[in-house]
């Protein structure tokens, strides 16, 4: 007996087949504080619970997640990352926020002794101290799914805002010399 054969020259894999390169999808989570900002420390547990919820998503598409999470805490520091407001959220260099607004932060004013805007999240017409984890998973999504071609903000020139400016004077103050 003669052993068929597949219809339309289809037959099944025998091998797995060469896994694709993974692509990296970088996020930057730029902060001034951990320890007593409630807005930052809430901004990071969102951060990571959206990666939580779209990490099979993530690594069914062939994406790896650089997370690179960094303390400004010098002029420096905030400079070399063309920093505006904390908390910040990047995706490939790009802030999440599309709407860029701040209102005064008490943790970081008492940090610094002084009085300090930071960051407002508007997401769906509505502001938050901290994003919504969903406001983070589509901007994820976006990148991943999207053009994700739009110029990254701030590509032109920068000055550190008056707003940080204040802030890191106001550490220096309270510094003991």
């Amino acid at each position: 007996m003669e052993k068929e054969k597949p219809c339309c020259g289809w037959e099944p894999q025998r091998e797995p087949q060469e896994k694709a390169p993974e692509r990296e999808l970088h996020l930057d989570f730029l902060y001034l504080d951990l320890t007593q900002c409630g807005r930052c420390q809430g901004t990071e547990a969102s951060l990571e619970g959206a990666l939580e919820d779209v990490s099979a998503v993530l690594k069914s598409a062939g994406y790896q997640v650089i997370l690179n999470k960094v303390n400004i805490r010098t002029r420096e520091l905030a400079i070399r990352h063309r920093f505006i407001s904390s908390p910040t959220i990047r995706i490939n260099g790009r802030d999440i926020a599309l709407e860029f607004r701040e209102s005064l932060c008490q943790d970081c004013g008492d940090l610094c002794g002084d009085q300090v805007d930071c960051r407002v999240w508007v997401y769906e017409g509505e502001e938050y101290d901290q994003p919504p984890r969903e406001m983070i998973v589509n901007a994820i999504l976006k990148e991943v799914y999207g053009s994700g071609q739009e110029a990254a903000p701030g590509a032109g020139g920068y000055e550190l805002p008056a707003n940080l400016e204040a802030f890191f004077q106001g550490l220096e103050k309270k510094e003991p010399q």
